[in-house]
C-alpha cells in the first residue's frame, strides 16, 4: 500500500509529540513492505526550534535511531498534489496550516483515488474549537482521534462511523529496557512545561513530592520560562533543557521512576488520553507513578502497571516506597511491560491503521458516502464540543 502523512514535522520532536508516535508507526509500516511518504511545511516552528536551541547536531539521534525514515519539505501544498494522487492512502496531522487541510480534501474530492484521513491528537476540539473549525474537513473519509473522548466529540459533530480510535503507542523497537542494567538513582520527568496548564500539578505531584522524598528530580523538556526554571530550582530539581525523544531510553535507564503529570485538559475535558510518555516510559521498563488520571478506556492496569496518587502526600509515600522496595519495582517493570508489549506497541497501531484503510477501500468511492452528514461538514456544520 502506499501511504502518505502530511506531519508538521518529522525530523523534529521539538515540543512535537506527535513526532514520537508517528515515526514508529511508519518504520513499522516500511519494514512490512509499505510505501511512505512524509511531507513536511518548510521553515515548521518545531524543526526552526530545534535548530535554535541545539544546531543541526540536534538531529542526529533521530537520524540514527531512524535511517528508514526521511521526508519531503513543501513551501506550497501545489508542490505535492502530484505525489499524493499516487497514494491509497493519505493522512493529515491537524497540526498543518488550515488552507493545506482544505487544499487537499478539495483534491480528494475532486476525484482523487486515494482515502483520506484527518488525524487529531490534540485538546484543541474541546479547549479551542474555534482553530478546529478553521479546518475545512468536507472532502475528507474521515478522523483518527487519539482518544475515545475526542471521538466522542467528532461523533457529535456528525461523523458517525467515520470516526476512529486510534491510541498512540510505544515504539518498541527503540523504546525498551537497557540491555544491562547500570545504576539507578532518584527520578526523571520528561515533559515540557505545558503553557499554564499543568503548573500547578507539576509542583503538587512533582516536585513538593521529590524534595520531601529526598529524591534527586532531573527534569528534561521546552518552553520553561525563568519562573518556572526558578521553581525547578527552588525545589532542588536540576533542570536539564531538551532532550531528543530518541535519547529518552537512555535518561530513564539511569534513573528509579518516573512521574505522568497530564495536562488538566486530559483530567477535565478529555479524560482517559494519556501522554505518549506512560507508553514510552512502560516500554523502557522504568516504574511509573501518576498524578490523578481517569484510565477510562482501560489502556493499563493502574496499581499494576503504574501507582496512582490522589494528591501529593501519597505521591510522596509512593516515590518513598519505590525508593526502599526493590520488589515494588520489580513488579510495576514487569507488568508495565507485559501490558506495552501485549497491546500498545506501534505495530498492533499499525495492523489497526490497515484495518481502517480496508474498510475504506471496500466503501463507495466518495468521501463521507457512508454518512450523510459527514459529506455535509466543513467550518460552518461543526458545533460545540460541550
Amino acid at each position: 500500500m502506499k501511504i502518505a502523512y502530511l506531519t508538521h514535522s518529522l525530523l523534529s520532536c521539538w515540543n512535537h509529540g506527535n513526532a514520537h508516535f508517528l515515526r514508529g508507526v511508519l518504520r513499522e509500516l516500511v519494514l512490512h513492505g509499505h510505501d511512505v511518504s512524509v511531507f513536511e511545511p518548510d521553515g515548521n516552528w518545531s524543526l526552526e526550534n530545534l535548530r535554535r536551541d541545539a544546531g543541526d547536531a540536534g538531529l542526529d539521534a533521530f537520524r540514527t535511531a531512524y535511517p528508514e525514515l526521511s521526508s519531503r519539505s513543501y513551501a506550497d501544498a501545489a508542490e505535492i498534489e502530484d505525489a499524493l494522487g499516487e497514494a491509497d492512502l493519505v493522512i493529515v496531522h491537524e497540526w498543518n496550516d488550515p488552507a493545506v487541510v482544505a487544499r487537499i480534501g478539495r483534491l480528494r474530492a475532486r476525484g482523487g483515488r486515494f482515502r483520506l484521513l484527518f488525524h487529531d491528537t490534540h485538546h484543541r476540539a474541546v479547549s479551542d474549537p474555534e482553530a478546529i473549525r478553521a479546518f475545512d474537513l468536507s472532502g475528507y473519509d474521515g478522523v483518527l482521534a487519539f482518544g475515545e473522548t475526542l471521538a466522542a466529540v467528532y461523533r457529535r459533530w456528525g461523523w458517525g462511523n467515520r470516526v476512529w480510535v486510534w491510541h498512540e503507542a510505544a515504539d518498541l523497537r527503540h523504546f525498551h529496557p537497557p540491555i544491562s542494567e547500570g545504576p539507578r538513582r532518584g527520578l526523571v520527568w520528561i515533559g515540557n512545561w505545558g503553557d499554564g496548564e499543568r503548573s500547578a500539578e507539576i509542583e503538587s505531584f512533582l516536585l513538593r513530592p521529590a524534595r520531601e522524598a529526598g529524591l534527586p528530580l532531573d527534569i528534561h523538556g521546552v518552553r520553561y520560562p525563568a519562573e518556572a526554571r526558578a521553581r525547578l530550582a527552588a525545589h532542588g530539581a536540576r533542570y536539564l533543557g531538551w532532550l531528543p525523544n530518541a535519547r529518552a531510553p537512555e535518561a530513564f535507564a539511569r534513573h528509579l521512576a518516573t512521574v505522568h503529570v497530564p495536562r488538566r485538559y486530559y483530567t477535565k475535558l478529555l479524560p482517559g488520553i494519556p501522554t505518549i510518555r506512560v507508553f514510552e516510559a512502560l516500554a523502557c521498563g522504568i516504574p511509573l507513578l501518576s498524578a490523578p488520571w481517569d484510565d477510562s478506556e482501560n489502556l493499563f492496569r493502574p496499581g499494576t502497571d503504574y501507582l496512582a496518587a490522589r494528591d501529593g502526600g501519597e505521591m510522596r509515600r509512593h516515590m518513598t516506597a519505590i525508593r526502599e522496595d526493590a520488589a515494588l519495582r520489580e513488579s510495576l517493570v514487569a507488568h508495565g511491560l507485559e501490558t506495552v508489549r501485549a497491546r500498545h506497541g506501534c505495530e498492533h497501531r499499525m495492523r489497526e491503521l490497515l484495518a481502517i484503510a480496508d474498510a475504506l477501500a471496500a466503501s463507495p468511492g466518495a468521501p463521507g458516502s457512508g454518512e450523510a452528514e459527514t459529506r455535509k461538514m466543513g467550518p460552518k456544520n461543526m458545533g460545540n464540543a460541550a
